[in-house]
Parts: structure tokens; C-alpha cells; sequence
């Protein structure tokens, strides 16, 4: 069991951030059979042609060679900064590597699961291994994961806004509740089951909380020096990714509301912005704040800022028509 021990500061300091390079890592893992969850099936067949290309053209195997089901290098999957931080960021971190911290997290790599390919093992024993990887890795977010990001953001900020929430109104303990069915709060620590037997102290510098898509249906964490202690969660709303459809209304909601009213409605479950809904509904963002509007004078949702956002909630009465469809 794998627990983190937290004092006073510890709570205060912990935060949410967003990883792009989180995504891209755990999709890679997902195409290469590293992860026994695999992607739904129509991802996978839109997916692996392109992957199977990037293997050929870049040094994506030797990317692929640092990871096992339950271990990886980190200097290649930086724990993020914050709320803000884009695939650059990422990039940027890879890239200046010290030599001598990938080459120690290569070493533990290999140990737990050896090279053969010639190939490989050039890219892994270059100087400038973090910058060819970080190539490699580049090439792998525009083909893979660039064209469904604005997608995966919405997932990816809606989670982070409805820890917010139960963090505002219970506490850490209530947003840790629902994290994972494998995580618990207990005496003063966060312990995560089936995990590396060891304890953590956070030493007032909290616990960075990264919410990531493709690493559904497990949960990760980083713990060794020099980086920040984290843990990295399936967000909420990944299954909805994983439905070919939009959230469908119950046809009495429509004929009352309007489709498209209907549908913002019903997908309202969690608060989100008027971009989020516009994403994850494929819908323009000015008809979405237009039915927004219809919506709030109808009573049937209620707004508020939340940072540099305006978040849209359904009412008790927004709830009562919804019917609880999620």
C-alpha cells in the first residue's frame, strides 16, 4: 500500500493541473499493449494506423521500451505546473533533461524490463536521448492526440471543477472520497491500495492532483525525486468519450424544450463552461450560450464565475426535467 502523509500545509498546497503529455503517454501505452484496458474499438482503429507509422518513421519504440504496466521514466512525462499547461510546456521540460537524470531513470526502466532492439538501444544510450525522444513524442501528440484535445481539455477541466466543488463544501477528504476505488483517506493520509508497498511524507508541499483521460481504468503516482509528489486519476466523464453518440434526451424533454436545449440540459450533470458544452456537444459556442440564456430565464439553470470562467449549473428544477439522465 502506497500512502502519502499530509499535514495542515500539505492541504493547503495541493492542487489541480492539467497534463497534455499525461494524455499522450497513457494513449501510447494503450496502443502498445502496455495497459490491459484497451481502447474502445473505434478509437483503436482510427488510431493505430498512424501509430504504427510513427513506430517506423520516429524513435517512438525507444519511448515505448521505458514503459511497463506499472512503471515509466518520468522525464519523459513530467508532472505538470498547473491549469494552464499546454504540450509545449511539456515538451519544453523533456528537452532539458539533465543527462544524468535519464540516464538513471533509463537504467531503472531497462532493469525492469530489458531491450533487445539495436535500434532502441542507440536512441537510449545517445547524449541527446531527452531531445530525440521529445521529437518522437511531438510527432506522437499531432497525429495522435492533437485534433481530439479541445475534447479531452473539456473532460479534463469539468472533473477539475467538480473536485472544486466538493472540495469547497467538504473538504479534502470528500473530493480524495470519489477519486478512485482504490484510494482512501484515513488518519491524516491518502493511501492507494495495490500499489508499492511505502510511505510518503508531502513536507508542506501538498499533492499535485493531475485528472487524465487514457489512463482510465488505473490510477498513477509519482513519487521519486526530484519530482513533485502526484497522483494521476481517471477523470470523470471518460466513458461518455468512449459512446459514439451525444447525450440523448428523453424524446417528452425534447418535444418540450427543443433538441438542442434538451441535450445542454441533460449534459449538465457537472457544471461546465459555454466552450466546454460547445466541445463536448460538437455545437457552436454562440448557439450554446444562446440556449444557455433561454435556459437560465426559464429557471432551469443558474451561472457563476469560477476564476476566468463562467460555469453553468442546472437548478433543482433544471434536475426535476432532466429526470437524472446522465
Amino acid at each position: 500500500m502506497l500512502r502519502f502523509v499530509a499535514g495542515r500545509d500539505d492541504l493547503l498546497n495541493s492542487r489541480f493541473a492539467l497534463s497534455p503529455v499525461t494524455e499522450l503517454e497513457n494513449l501510447l501505452r494503450k496502443l502498445s499493449g502496455r495497459k490491459r484496458a484497451a481502447l474502445p474499438p473505434a478509437w483503436s482503429a482510427r488510431l493505430t494506423p498512424a501509430f504504427q507509422r510513427l513506430r517506423a518513421e520516429t524513435a517512438l519504440d525507444a519511448v515505448l521500451a521505458l514503459q511497463s504496466e506499472r512503471y515509466g521514466a518520468a522525464f519523459v512525462v513530467q508532472p505538470p505546473a498547473s491549469m494552464a499547461q499546454t504540450i509545449d510546456d511539456d515538451l519544453a521540460a523533456l528537452r532539458s533533461t539533465p543527462l544524468a537524470q535519464a540516464r538513471k531513470e533509463i537504467a531503472d526502466c531497462l532493469a525492469r524490463r530489458p531491450a533487445t532492439d539495436p535500434k532502441v538501444l542507440a536512441v537510449l544510450e545517445d547524449r541527446h536521448v531527452a531531445t530525440i525522444m521529445a521529437d518522437a513524442m511531438e510527432a506522437a501528440w499531432h497525429e495522435l492526440v492533437a485534433p481530439d484535445w479541445p475534447t479531452l481539455r473539456a473532460v479534463l477541466e469539468r472533473d477539475v471543477v467538480h473536485r472544486g466543488g466538493l472540495l469547497s463544501t467538504g473538504g479534502w477528504q470528500a473530493a480524495f472520497a470519489g477519486l478512485h476505488k482504490r484510494l482512501a483517506w484515513r488518519d491524516g493520509g491518502l493511501e492507494l491500495s495495490r500499489f508499492v508497498d511505502a510511505t510518503y511524507e508531502l513536507d508542506g508541499a501538498g499533492l499535485l492532483l493531475v485528472p487524465a483521460v487514457f489512463v482510465w481504468p488505473n490510477i498513477g503516482a509519482y513519487t521519486d525525486p526530484p519530482w513533485p509528489k502526484a497522483l494521476v486519476y481517471p477523470a470523470r466523464g471518460t466513458a461518455a468519450l468512449w459512446d459514439p453518440g451525444p447525450a440523448t434526451p428523453p424524446d417528452a424533454l425534447a418535444s418540450l424544450l427543443g433538441r438542442s436545449r434538451a441535450r445542454l440540459l441533460v449534459s449538465l450533470s457537472d457544471a461546465a463552461s459555454t466552450t466546454q458544452l460547445a466541445t463536448s456537444l460538437g455545437m457552436a459556442t454562440g448557439a450554446v450560450g444562446d440556449h444557455l440564456a433561454v435556459l437560465r430565464n426559464a429557471g432551469l439553470v443558474t451561472r457563476a464565475r469560477s476564476g476566468r470562467s463562467v460555469l453553468y449549473r442546472r437548478t433543482p428544477l433544471g434536475d426535476a426535467l432532466a429526470g437524472g439522465t446522465p
